[in-house]
């Protein structure tokens, strides 16, 4: 009897390990991650890597050293180094390890189980043990949901593979936005400066026509504060710049002496052309990756569904043989008997029809569908908005570039020549210069916005961590000047 329900056992098993065979290898270290960085990739241009092992560490190693040994690192460099060094990022990866392990599992829950045991050593008067028994189940339920337990845990895997790549293009956005920021702090910050030195300027001179008679108290009190406010905004800007480098500094992952590397003093000039995206509504809804996460979320849902109504009513089926040697001394020796038996175990919940199991899965699977169709919605208005932000920064920075600073330009040197001719007085020309100074920040913090924008179109296409898409300019001026990076 026990050899029969052995036979039984391994015919339904054998066809399951010829199907493992052939599907996902998700046994692989690096199960799934050429397919999430593949799709990264096309989002970012740039490489990732999984690092598992001491040998992979240090080749990420020696790549990011040398990547930082350029004397100034400019924004593809800082992406690229993220991308190898963020130990955020590794640990994303780990959870892709993590649902290939599950989907493996999956794969082994159908195969029986073997399980031996000893009783009776040590027993006095008894040679090394009285019972051994051998048993060997295999749970017929899970024979029976393999197909799909295992498409469940497909479709699990195949969102862990687009977070994974979610994740990688977050950090890239991220990355580029936090060079953009520090860049911009920076250059604001030298414009302050030569504002600050203007001041100076004036305050000295206010200060010896006080000492000579010539000006009023209350004159000379509003050249000195001007100056006393503008060292203090113009420090707040140095340290927004620091703080933004140091934003910087942890997206790229490094510490210790990795830190002391330069990044320009100036944001790149405007591009002659924008990139045309007037089909980013429908190449988002096509692309972004949160959105075909959420797809697979109601998939699996529906499978989940399904496998609840298989097992309302039975939750385990177990088919269980034994073989049972008992060995024992009798008045003419020592006599050995074996036993063999089977068994099928299974168990049914009476209170419990799995009505409110099944009442549950649905309306996870309705709110699923509800927030899928709100994601497509929103996917929607994100890509209209990035791209009209990106359009919109780009006029306003241009007419900052194009025709407020050579307006400031041309006033500043009609000053001077008045000046030159004793027409104006040293004030009058002291005054030109700080407005200069003033579109000057309005015009990095303008550029500045534009490049943030432009940053922002592949996660509105792809996914990830989007910036805020807005049509505004954030200004700043030498009264209020809260930049921040270099």
């Amino acid at each position: 009897m026990f050899g029969r329900k052995i036979k039984i056992v391994s015919t339904l098993a054998l066809p399951l390990f010829a199907v493992g065979c052939v599907s996902t290898d998700y046994a692989a270290k690096d199960a799934g991650f050429l397919n999430a960085s593949l799709k990264a990739g096309e989002a970012t241009g740039k490489q990732t890597v999984w690092v598992q092992n001491q040998q992979h560490a240090q080749v990420v190693r020696d790549r990011v050293k040398t990547l930082m040994a350029k004397k100034t690192v400019d924004v593809e460099t800082a992406v690229q180094v993220a991308l190898l060094n963020n130990k955020g990022l590794q640990a994303a990866y780990a959870d892709l390890g993590d649902s290939a392990a599950d989907a493996w599992q999956t794969q082994l829950s159908v195969f029986p189980t073997f399980s031996v045991g000893l009783s009776g050593i040590g027993t006095p008067g008894l040679e090394a043990y009285r019972v051994l028994e051998g048993a060997i189940a295999a749970n017929i339920l899970a024979l029976a949901t393999y197909d799909k337990n295992i498409r469940l845990a497909e479709t699990r895997f195949r969102q862990a593979q687009l977070n994974a790549a979610l994740a990688t293009i977050s950090l890239a956005a991220d990355t580029r936005r936090a060079w953009i920021n520090a860049v911009a702090a920076w250059e604001n910050v030298s414009y302050l400066n030569q504002g600050r030195a203007a001041a100076e300027a004036a305050s000295d001179l206010t200060k010896r026509l006080g000492e000579a008679g010539s000006m009023p108290k209350g004159d000379q009190a509003r050249e000195h504060v001007f100056y006393a406010e503008l060292t203090g905004e113009t420090a707040k800007a140095r340290l927004e710049a620091r703080l933004a480098k140091e934003e910087l500094i942890r997206l790229m992952g490094l510490s210790g002496s990795d830190i002391e590397f330069q990044i320009p003093n100036r944001l790149p000039s405007l591009p002659k052309a924008l990139i045309k995206r007037n089909d980013i509504e429908a190449e988002a809804i096509h692309k972004r990756m949160d959105l075909q996460v959420a797809r697979l979320e109601l998939q699996a849902l529906a499978q989940t569904y399904k496998l609840d109504d298989v097992t309302r009513f039975v939750t385990d089926i177990e088919l269980v043989g034994t073989v049972e040697r008992e060995r024992e001394r009798e008045d003419d020796g020592i006599v050995s008997e074996v036993s063999k038996s089977a068994s099928l175990e299974f168990a049914i919940p009476i209170f419990d029809s799995g009505q409110a199991r099944l009442r549950k899965a649905e309306l996870a699977y309705m709110r699923a569908a509800n927030q899928l169709a709100e994601l497509a919605v929103n996917v929607r208005s994100e890509a209209r908005s990035s791209y009209q932000a990106y359009r919109s920064n780009y006029d306003i920075a241009r007419h900052y570039r194009n025709s407020v600073l050579p307006l400031r330009n041309a006033i500043e040197e009609q000053s001077l020549l008045t000046y030159n001719g004793m027409l104006t007085s040293t004030f009058e020309l002291i005054a030109d210069s700080r407005e200069k100074i003033n579109s000057a920040l309005l015009a990095v913090n303008a550029k500045r916005d534009f490049w943030l924008a432009e940053a922002n179109l592949a996660p509105a296409i792809y996914g990830g961590s989007a910036g805020a898409a807005s049509g505004e300019t954030e200004v700043a001026s030498a009264e209020e000047a809260e930049s921040g990076g270099h």
